[in-house]
């Protein structure tokens, strides 16, 4: 503890030092700046209290014992003179929230901590945080005078009622609710707010009212297709026919000549099963209305969006972060023929599951995993992830936040990604103690949390394909073309490969391959879902008419 004299009644006044910083000065130079002087030289003690009463000596003891950093943590302004009414005034703050680490090198690394400022100041403003060109495009829901002219009989009907029972994880429900409104359209039949199935693999037992905003689901589609909560009391005694036939792919045409005279007999249809059974190649206003419940009514319920939005303000409280979704869980690499590359023992129980179970591998099963990870057709291991990032410019400090199921092999799974990039958070890290308590249960709400702070990112990245990679990207494309990278798979892996290349050299040909697939507006080919590429059905550039119904 420094001490000096500052008055004639031998006033104490104590600057609480940590140890540390007192241990990393010589004594002599302690006793140089703080000791008070010897009484046998008069003049010099005249002059050291003069000097103690000049601000500019404080503003010198400041910066040598606090910089920037020091300051904030141990110093306060209000109470050091020459500020203070009382120069004399005691003051301590703990320092016990500094790990070890940081205590050893506070005396040493003060100067240090003002450069790494300045180093996250620029990796903010780096090429990396960039957004693509969105080229004008903005969204577009302007539907055709038939379209509206049609919807005044169609909201007031009372007769026919569809109801669907959706199935999958919250993604995947998502997608078949969306077909769900577009078929009770194409069918003229209100429809019964969807069921969803309990999901056998988490057990989710989660309603439609859970995850969503039920009114306002039903407020935005008002216009477009009536939204019942139950069948009404003419229609609850009669028995729902059935349909499981419904083809992959099904056109409305289709649609209407096998179900219409069905449900005009019995009033009520149920449909289950709707993944991929209704066409991706719709006449407009269809498709516009595929887009406005993707990307307007389906709207997460209430506790859900408060408690995503507030995780997502905890990740950019420090500026911007990448969101990526992380495709590492064990069925992901049995179903998908693939292997994760941990260890032997780790592959040799992916193959022994699949061979137990071939029923669960999705497609292509006379192909080796070698084939199929030079195909394009494997989820990126946490080594590849990091190696593409790092390739296009991701800076070391990078906040990232993963979403995603457990990895298999836990945590080890992740490090080529956590020691590379150190501020690496989820759900529960982000959440205060007893946050997550009301979902922890719930698959498909842990799901909308994760969906909500990813689609909120600078920059979005997903490992794999899959509902999820899918319908973040239309929504944030449809919502300004935010920057979402599209891992180019098939090309880029040869090189990951390739142990000759330096890493500059690398780093060149990944950024070269992916300059067009960091989310610029890209136009829908047939075949392709318009929740996924929205343009040109649902968003209009700058030189038409647009609409953000």
């Amino acid at each position: 503890m420094a001490v000096s004299k500052t008055n004639k009644k031998k006033q104490q006044c104590y600057i609480a030092v940590p140890s540390q910083i007192i241990n990393s000065i010589s004594s002599s130079g302690i006793q140089s700046l703080l000791l008070s002087p010897k009484k046998k030289n008069p003049s010099f003690s005249v002059k050291f209290k003069l000097l103690l009463n000049n601000p500019r000596f404080w503003v010198l003891f400041l910066f040598v014992f606090g910089f920037v950093g020091m300051l904030k943590l141990w110093f306060n302004f209000e109470t050091l003179a020459p500020f203070a009414p009382n120069p004399c005034g005691i003051f301590q703050e703990k320092t016990s929230f500094l790990n070890d680490h940081q205590v050893s090198q506070l005396s040493i690394g003060a100067l240090n901590l003002g450069n790494e400022e300045k180093e996250e100041e620029g990796d903010e403003k780096s090429e990396f945080w960039k957004q693509p060109d969105g080229l004008g495009y903005k969204p577009c829901l302007d539907f055709s005078s038939e379209h509206r002219k049609t919807s005044l009989d169609i909201v007031k009907g009372r007769t026919k009622y569809l109801m669907v029972v959706v199935s999958g994880g919250m993604n995947q429900q998502r997608n078949q609710i969306v077909d769900a409104v577009v078929i009770a359209r194409i069918l003229g039949a209100a429809l019964v707010v969807p069921i969803l199935q309990v999901n056998v693999i988490w057990g989710d037992e989660s309603e439609f009212s859970d995850i969503f905003d039920l009114d306002h689901f039903k407020e935005v589609l008002a216009n477009d297709v009536r939204i019942v909560s139950s069948l009404p009391s003419t229609h609850v005694m009669t028995r729902p026919v059935e349909e499981k036939r419904t083809p992959l792919h099904a056109s409305p045409e289709w649609i209407r000549s096998h179900y219409t005279r069905k449900l005009r007999r019995d009033g009520v249809l149920l449909l289950r099963s709707l993944d991929s059974r209704l066409s991706k190649d719709l006449p407009s206003d269809l498709q516009k209305l595929r887009c406005k419940v993707a990307f307007h009514a389906l709207r997460f319920s209430p506790s859900i969006l408060e408690l995503g939005n507030e995780l997502t303000e905890r990740m950019r409280s420090k500026g911007p972060y990448v969101a990526l979704h992380l495709r590492m869980e064990k069925d992901v690499w049995v179903r998908t023929g693939c292997l994760p590359g941990l260890s032997h023992e780790i592959d040799e129980m992916i193959n022994n599951e699949r061979k137990r179970r071939p029923e669960l591998l999705t497609s292509r099963s006379n192909m080796t995993y070698h084939d199929r990870k030079l195909a394009g057709l494997c989820p990126l291991n946490a080594l590849e992830v990091t190696r593409l990032l790092k390739a296009l410019g991701a800076p070391k400090s990078a906040r990232i936040y993963w979403a995603g199921g457990i990895p298999l092999g836990g945590k080890e799974a992740l490090q080529p990604l956590t020691s590379e990039f150190p501020h690496f958070f989820n759900k529960e890290d982000l959440a205060l103690p007893g946050e997550l308590e009301p979902f922890a249960k719930k698959a498909s709400l842990m799901a909308a949390l994760d969906y909500i702070v990813t689609e909120n990112s600078n920059v979005f990245m997903p490992s794999h394909g899959g509902n999820m990679g899918h319908a973040l990207q239309g929504q944030r494309a449809y919502a300004g073309h935010k920057k979402t990278i599209t891992p180019n798979k098939r090309q880029m892996l040869q090189h990951f490969l390739n142990s000759s290349l330096s890493e500059t050299e690398f780093n060149r040909i990944i950024l070269d391959l992916h300059r067009d697939s960091l989310g610029q507006p890209e136009l829908r080919k047939a075949g392709r879902d318009v929740t996924k590429y929205p343009v040109p059905e649902c968003m209009c550039n700058g030189t038409m008419n647009h609409s953000s119904t």
